[in-house]
């Protein structure tokens, strides 16, 4: 018997809004994490690990690179990879937050239980490393079920990695499977854009020589750059120039230190370069952009 989505989606909202007692809120189950916001954000630069996000109430926008993602109660959003994107919540008030719910997804746990589902055949197409469908009631009540395990603690250790299953296997067979089929087996065109974005991760303070990294990964530059723009909307170089932004960000926030000494441990040989490009993504000029932030946590707890 199919729930209707009508019925499914406010009793999920009513979990995640007793449960989301701060903007994010990670919870005792494990990869479970619960968001609200009571106004609209401005656009907020961040990195998706993989994950699942469902939202019960409110608009976000999502934009990677030259796309934009609009999702909503009614739709899901997947990310296969880690992704710099920039999110803005389009749609809270203090009567109606925004209020979702998200759960990282592990590769291991995929491809474990993707051998216990029947074969396909590998696709050939790119896909995109970030992706919104429609839900499925079969994905909300299985996420409403893991939720249900912050009403009962002491079920999750044996609940939760079954529910848990229960979520990847309705990943896996919805429309995001083929795009997570490939990260969890760790092949076709996504799964080397895969590796290429570990390396850049780990490294991302250090030079980055496009051929190099082709050859380590068993592409050609050109296929190398046409597949990694496919999956991510972004160049490598550009890649690694938003991983090095934001781990500036969390510097600043974090130390003392001047914009100079940020930007040359993150990689940046030009301190004039850095505040540009900071100053392009985050709106703000370095040390300025670091007083506000201070003083938003400070207002916020």
């Amino acid at each position: 018997m199919v729930v209707p989505m009508t019925s499914i989606l406010p009793e999920l909202r009513d979990l995640v809004l007793r449960h989301a007692v701060a903007a994010t809120t990670p919870t005792s189950v494990p990869g479970l994490t619960l968001y609200r916001s009571d106004t609209v954000s401005l656009p907020m630069p961040v990195v998706y690990e993989p994950m699942l996000c469902v939202i019960v109430q409110g608009r976000k926008r999502v934009t990677l690179g030259d796309t934009v993602c609009h999702y909503d109660a009614a739709h899901s959003l997947v990310a296969s990879l880690d992704l710099p994107v920039v999110g803005v919540v389009c749609e809270a008030t203090r009567e109606m937050p925004y209020l979702s719910l998200s759960l990282r997804l592990d590769r291991v746990e995929l491809a474990a239980l993707l051998l216990q589902m029947p074969s396909s055949p590998p696709p050939v197409q790119d896909f995109a490393g970030l992706e919104v469908t429609p839900l499925s009631p079969q994905l909300v009540s299985a996420c409403q079920r893991l939720a249900e395990l912050l009403d009962a603690p002491a079920d999750i250790p044996i609940l939760a990695p079954l529910l848990r299953r229960e979520v990847l296997y309705r990943l896996l067979t919805g429309p995001h499977g083929p795009m997570l089929r490939q990260i969890a087996r760790g092949e076709g065109r996504l799964g080397q854009v895969q590796q290429a974005i570990a390396w850049i991760r780990e490294h991302y303070d250090r030079p980055l020589r496009v051929e190099a990294l082709a050859t380590q990964v068993a592409l050609s530059p050109s296929s190398l750059h046409r597949h990694f723009k496919a999956a991510t909307r972004l160049s490598p170089l550009q890649y690694q120039k938003h991983l090095r932004l934001q781990a500036a960000r969390e510097r600043l926030m974090s130390e003392s230190a001047d914009a100079a000494e940020v930007a040359y441990a993150v990689g940046y040989e030009s301190p004039s370069q850095f505040s540009r490009e900071f100053r392009r993504l985050f709106g703000h000029p370095p040390a300025q952009a670091a007083r506000r932030w201070r003083m938003e946590a400070v207002a916020a707890g």
